[in-house]
């Protein structure tokens, strides 16, 4: 693989070299707990926001984790001597991962940082110098081919991601590769592609690095790189969604006008998944004067696909383009050019109408259901990750419903979700509350107002009674008409099941 004319980066022909490398860092617990415990919380917090003064002050010992932090992470040269028993040195010049300079001294090629598995695994995330975290706004290069490390988009959507077992897998727009070594622990098949080569060659070292199976690497944008007879169990994609004039940098600007990156992404899926299969998406979306942008990112669902959308987050088209900018390091440039570039995003957002920008989560399930089901939402509250058995279990949860019309959902048994409390609410010394509120602590971490009825329902659901049997008992209790009372309660225990907080069983 070419490497665009930027710096020389590791061989990846050189697996053994690759194996003894990582064999070396753990030996020396170069891992995430093991950074955790010689920076401390505040240090180690620092550098994922690219503030490297903290761990400089924390490394100042002669350890060789010290020596491994200031090498690889910290971009600091480091004395031959002090290496030669820590790391197989001529390997790792000879295989590109280190080269000499200032005569004695050694200097990483590559930023390795230290990343855990969702199983105590203990991986390496490998990117360009000066990009192991977030954006390149700290980096001092403009190089538009430049490959980051892990950030918070990586790491949402690892968290987000539907984790069963499957055949194949695509992580489209790898990047460094962080979701291709998730995907790589639960699919017999992975297949990554970019439209930059340089990502592909850091993704294949990350992969090595980390012990991974090799992927199949493919160059292209998008689909493109895939066969039109190839379909996946899984695709996930962090894609370039960064709305903006122009496709100055490849990591974050998708060179599309808009958001019709996002839009094409979505709408191609469908055709690549198998049945049952789920693709899963970080996407910005626009929100235009005079329409609505649930309509807008409804439309992009392709035929034949369930689809649970999740608006995180909204921006005004100002807030918008100073993070990107900032996130550029344009803002640290002279101010007449990052003047400049503000004014060209706001000229194209005004030319289009756009108010703002929303970001979120995309997630579709191929169905053979002839009325697939499309939930569009905003939530911008804190939510516990990993979701991914959340989001599974959502749309296990919507097969039942859709399944059931409403005498069958009464004959069926429920059981109240784990970690569920109900919250009332209501003047101090007042005979009954204003309102309960039936909360999750868990998943979503959701909150759902309910009448008595609805909160004695769920009270009483451990899977023993039919909901039937518990609404003829309540409408006993109550002194209601059962017959009334069946009737009118369904719509609820929907409700109820269809946000996780009622499980169907059976």
């Amino acid at each position: 693989m070419t490497d665009s004319g930027s710096a020389p980066l590791p061989a990846t022909d050189r697996p053994e070299a690759a194996a003894r490398l990582r064999d070396a860092l753990l030996s020396a617990s170069f891992t995430a707990d093991g950074l955790l415990d010689l920076l401390g919380a505040p240090a180690y917090a620092a550098l994922a926001r690219s503030e490297t003064v903290p761990a400089l002050r924390a490394t100042r010992g002669d350890t060789p984790l010290e020596a491994l932090v200031r090498l690889f992470l910290l971009q600091q040269p480091v004395p031959r001597a002090r290496l030669t028993d820590v790391l197989p040195v001529e390997d790792a010049v000879d295989a590109g991962w280190l080269k000499p300079v200032g005569g004695d001294e050694l200097a990483a090629t590559v930023d390795v940082r230290p990343y855990g598995g969702p199983d105590g695994e203990d991986w390496f995330i490998v990117s360009d110098l000066g990009c192991a975290v977030g954006g390149a706004g700290g980096i001092g290069s403009r190089d538009e081919d430049v490959v980051l490390g892990v950030g918070g988009a990586s790491t949402t959507l690892a968290g987000i991601t539907v984790r069963t077992p499957v055949a194949a897998a695509l992580d489209l727009g790898t990047g460094s590769g962080i979701q291709a070594l998730h995907a790589a622990q639960h699919a017999t098949r992975v297949t990554a592609t970019d439209l930059n080569p340089r990502a592909l060659h850091i993704t294949a070292l990350t992969l090595a690095l980390s012990g991974a199976p090799v992927a199949s690497l493919r160059e292209g944008s998008l689909f493109e790189p895939v066969k039109d007879d190839e379909t996946f169990d899984l695709i996930v994609s962090n894609p370039p969604f960064v709305i903006s004039p122009g496709a100055r940098l490849t990591y974050r600007d998708g060179g599309m006008s808009g958001d019709d990156l996002c839009r094409s992404l979505v709408q191609q899926a469908g055709d690549r998944l198998n049945e049952g299969g789920f693709a899963q998406f970080l996407a910005n979306w626009q929100h235009v004067e005079g329409e609505d942008w649930q309509d807008r990112v409804r439309s992009w669902v392709p035929r034949g696909c369930d689809a649970w959308i999740v608006q995180r987050e909204v921006q005004d088209i100002t807030q918008y383009a100073e993070l990107w900018l900032r996130d550029a390091g344009d803002h640290r440039e002279d101010r007449a050019e990052y003047q400049s570039r503000y004014d060209a995003w706001l000229d194209e957002f005004e030319a289009r109408k756009v108010k703002a920008v929303g970001f979120g989560w995309i997630t579709l399930r191929r169905t053979g259901s002839a009325e697939p089901s499309v939930t569009v939402e905003e939530w911008p509250h804190p939510v516990e990750q990993p979701l991914g058995d959340t989001i599974r279990h959502h749309f296990e949860r919507v097969d039942h419903l859709r399944a059931h019309d409403d005498a069958a959902l009464l004959e069926g048994h429920f059981r109240l979700a784990a970690e569920v409390v109900q919250e009332q609410v209501g003047l101090p010394g007042a005979e009954d509350p204003e309102h309960v509120v039936l909360r999750q602590h868990r998943g979503m971490r959701r909150a759902t107002k309910v009448d008595t009825i609805g909160a004695g329902f769920a009270g009483v659901c451990d899977g023993s009674l039919s909901a039937g049997v518990i609404l003829d008992a309540i409408a006993q209790l109550v002194g209601e008409d059962p017959v009334v009372l069946r009737d009118r309660t369904p719509a609820q225990i929907r409700l109820l099941v269809e946000q996780g907080f009622l499980e169907p069983l059976g």
